[in-house]
């Protein structure tokens, strides 16, 4: 959509050379009249514009993004609602495919309801009673190749039992690809869940630092042993649901959504407008600690900066991992991506 200019943006020698008398016309003409009519018309239209409800400057072509918080701090399930129904309203931000159902990528951001994953995965009630934590990782594996499917399933694991925690199991994620466009559903991978059992000598800091760590170790080998491994999240506080869908089909894609047990104090939700980067489902926001729009435009200078100064990384308690953690940037991610990786050192 074209946007119109006010006059004020006009340059002086422009307004001057509107204004005149002269130019070669008669006063009092039925051009010269049909001029000033022009110019006083723009003037008055201009005005109107700039005290009425809308403004052209206003306007905008990028991701959709929003929050929707518990001010009293209490996990609700009206929060997560209201998300869902907030990233459904924003649908028209993000592109869609020829298809008709493949999008650019949309997604929501939620605390993990301890309640849901305790009871899907059967954890003995002793253990709920004596507060033991669990955390929830969010995977992406290969969809068809089943031998690096399963490989990537065992260098989860060896990660997780190498820092000394244990695994309750591994949990399919319920998804309905009616909903998904063609191209969407070829590059879909095989979404699982991971759920880890916590300790009850380690604080919550303690153990999403670890959980950080264990992240970090999973996807470097992964790269060395060259599979298609991505983590969406792997906390014990928060869980991200995300894929190449539209932003009004992301409760058909992810039923658990819908369960009313899935209560949180925040809803993080985020529609994709994909420029830089072309759609994919590891790109779809939320990430792991940031939804953002993008667009930055000193994304090279940012990246060369930060590898400049890893050297300079420190933090008594991620000092010995610093190995593990280095770079902190990771290749082959979007400008929000790469903001995402710093964000979460």
């Amino acid at each position: 959509m074209r946007r119109r200019r006010s006059i004020s943006g006009l340059s002086p020698v422009l307004l001057l050379w509107l204004r005149s008398n002269d130019n070669g016309l008669i006063k009092g003409s039925p051009r010269q009249r049909k001029r000033r009519g022009f110019v006083a018309n723009w003037e008055r239209n201009s005005t109107a514009l700039q005290n009425g409800l809308y403004d052209p400057a206003d306007e905008r072509d990028s991701c959709g993004v929003g929050l929707v918080a518990a001010l009293d701090g209490r996990k609700r399930r009206d929060v997560v609602e209201a998300g869902i129904e907030a990233l459904k309203a924003i649908w028209h931000r993000g592109a869609v495919d020829a298809d008709g159902k493949t999008g650019d990528g949309a997604g929501i951001h939620v605390e993990i309801p301890q309640d849901f994953f305790a009871d899907a995965i059967g954890v003995p009630q002793a253990e709920r009673d004596a507060g033991v934590p669990l955390a929830v990782g969010q995977v992406f594996l290969p969809k068809t190749d089943l031998a690096a499917q399963e490989r990537c399933r065992q260098i989860i694991e060896t990660e997780i039992l190498m820092f000394g925690y244990s695994i309750y199991g591994w949990r399919q994620v319920p998804i309905d690809t009616a909903c998904i466009g063609e191209k969407a559903n070829a590059t879909r991978p095989e979404i699982e869940q991971i759920i880890i059992r916590g300790k009850t000598d380690r604080s919550e800091a303690d153990f999403e630092r670890d959980l950080y760590v264990i992240r970090r170790r999973i996807e470097k080998s992964a790269i060395a042993d060259q599979v298609d491994l991505y983590i969406c999240s792997l906390s014990c506080r928060s869980l991200i649901y995300k894929g190449m869908f539209l932003a009004e089909n992301l409760t058909d894609f992810y039923p658990d959504l819908l369960d009313k047990r899935f209560t949180s104090r925040f809803a993080i939700y985020h529609q994709r407008y994909s420029t830089n980067t072309f759609p994919t489902w590891k790109l779809a926001q939320p990430f792991r600690r940031v939804a953002h729009n993008g667009e930055i435009n000193t994304i090279s200078g940012n990246v060369n900066w930060m590898r400049s100064h890893e050297t300079r990384l420190a933090d008594p308690e991620l000092d010995p991992f610093m190995n593990d953690i280095k770079p902190v940037v990771q290749v082959g991610g979007s400008d929000t991506a790469t903001l995402d990786n710093v964000s979460n050192c």
